[in-house]
């Protein structure tokens, strides 16, 4: 799997989380659901990256544990979309887009990002939200009776040459009006809450909410929204101006208003930075952001990613040289020569940056799940078991990927377990969500492996697997 890639569509678990994004509280005000919740996730891409990752954690660590929540049940999942947005879904994801980070000149602004979601979560707003729903669901039924007694009404008068059926219809569409109404309000007070929750939480970790300010001054700046055009009692959010009025005063009396981000935060945000732009960019822009006089570490990196995307394998690889010169112990380096190395069928020669980016990230999954990749592609028996290993605790650090349990199946192929690599062929099925080709497979596993053996449990479960209604 490329260790930078996109995942075309989302994987099992993300489509359930997906299907409630309609009930997501997010910090972008909307007129209208963006395109991934107007189409229900399709086509949304979700970007894995160890370093980005890894990153976010430290953004984030800090502010989950002052609002009491669980780190460990609670992801950031990264959306490549260039919109500067953020939601929380089913009330443990927090959805950011690629465009936060990317746009974002310090830490600070994503952690102010960071914080209001965390807000939502601390607050229980998406499940409060669901009750608000169910809520104005019954006034707009109370309307709809009313509005069914009107039109009987109508029907049943002798005057005919009366307005009634008029009114009637104005009493229909009236009780959904006011509970739509309601339900923006309601949602427009769980914004300014998870604003002023995010203050404190920016607060207690001594923190700056510079720039969460900042934040809703780009949208302010922008032009999304304009008080002459929008009603403000049409929207979800309150506009930017009025959050900006409604924040200054609690951001400014604060004692850290005027603190910065650490040094060596800051380092790491603009190398991730410059590894989205250079892995997502066009070219043009990458060469302006980084023009070639400009020698900087995050400006090497992200030219040398380009030019891998390029196919200029010397020039990559010159670049990512220059860079573990200066940076020898940086996993992500290594981690990068590994995989542009392994994507340009250099597979031996990816083998030993990458087990030294796993040495030095020896828990994540993705890069040994890359690293099992290569021993597998480079095509020495001698390596196969130690590829397995790899790839194992890859799939099951990482359950939602299909790619581990891919490259397992080819594997135990290699080393004549048919029974494991049908079943790691149908766990791969299975999670890319086929369904029938992952039961055929579980099927035909079943079959070989030892009856109450752990694969053939994996795979009768698989073969018991229905569906939920949607």
């Amino acid at each position: 799997m490329p260790r930078f890639s996109t995942t075309p569509q989302p994987v099992p678990c993300l489509r359930r989380a997906l299907r409630s994004l309609a009930l997501g509280l997010g910090l972008v005000a909307m007129l209208a659901p963006p395109p991934a919740l107007a189409q229900g996730g399709k086509g949304m891409s979700i970007i894995r990256d160890t370093e980005i990752e890894q990153l976010l954690r430290d953004y984030s660590g800090p502010i989950f544990r002052v609002a009491g929540v669980n780190a460990s049940q609670t992801d950031i999942v990264l959306i490549q979309d260039r919109s500067f947005n953020a939601f929380v879904a089913n009330g443990r994801r927090i959805f950011m887009n690629v465009g936060i980070l990317m746009d974002a000149e310090t830490p600070n602004e994503v952690i102010g990002v960071i914080a209001h979601e965390t807000g939502h979560i601390a607050g229980g707003h998406l499940a409060r939200l669901r009750q608000e729903i169910s809520n104005a669901q019954i006034i707009a039924a109370i309307g709809m009776i009313a509005g069914a007694g009107a039109a009987i009404g109508a029907a049943t008068s002798r005057d005919r040459g009366s307005n009634a059926g008029m009114g009637a219809m104005g009493v229909f569409g009236g009780g959904a009006e006011i509970a739509r109404r309601s339900l923006l309000a309601y949602q427009r007070s769980e914004e300014q809450a998870a604003d002023r929750a995010a203050v404190r939480f920016l607060d207690a970790t001594g923190q700056s909410s510079r720039g969460m300010l900042r934040t809703f001054a780009r949208f302010a700046e922008t032009g999304m929204f304009s008080s002459r055009a929008v009603d403000p009692y049409q929207i979800s959010h309150p506009l930017p101006q009025e959050r900006i009025a409604q924040l200054q005063t609690l951001a400014e009396d604060s004692p850290n208003f005027e603190k910065r981000d650490a040094a060596g935060l800051q380092v790491r945000h603009n190398l991730a930075r410059a590894k989205l732009y250079g892995f997502l960019d066009r070219f043009d822009g990458i060469s302006r952001r980084y023009p070639r006089h400009d020698m900087s570490t995050p400006a090497r990196y992200a030219r040398a990613i380009a030019a891998h995307r390029s196919g200029r394998l010397q020039e990559a690889l010159s670049g990512i040289a220059s860079l573990l010169r200066e940076q020898p112990g940086n996993p992500y380096f290594h981690e990068l020569r590994g995989q542009v190395l392994l994507e340009s069928g250099q597979a031996p020669a990816a083998i030993e940056p990458l087990q030294r980016a796993a040495r030095a990230a020896p828990t994540s999954g993705l890069i040994r799940g890359m690293l099992g990749h290569a021993l597998l592609a480079a095509g020495n028996p001698a390596s196969l078991d130690q590829a397995i290993r790899e790839l194992s605790y890859s799939a099951e650090r990482e359950k939602e990927l299909p790619d581990p349990h891919r490259h397992l199946a080819s594997a135990y192929a290699r080393k004549g377990n048919v029974g494991m690599a049908e079943l790691s062929a149908a766990q791969a099925a299975f999670l890319e969500g086929d369904l029938v080709t992952a039961q055929t497979q579980a099927m035909r596993a079943k079959q070989k492996l030892p009856a109450g053996s752990p694969g053939a449990l994996r795979a009768d479960d698989i073969v018991n697997f229905r569906p939920p209604r949607s």
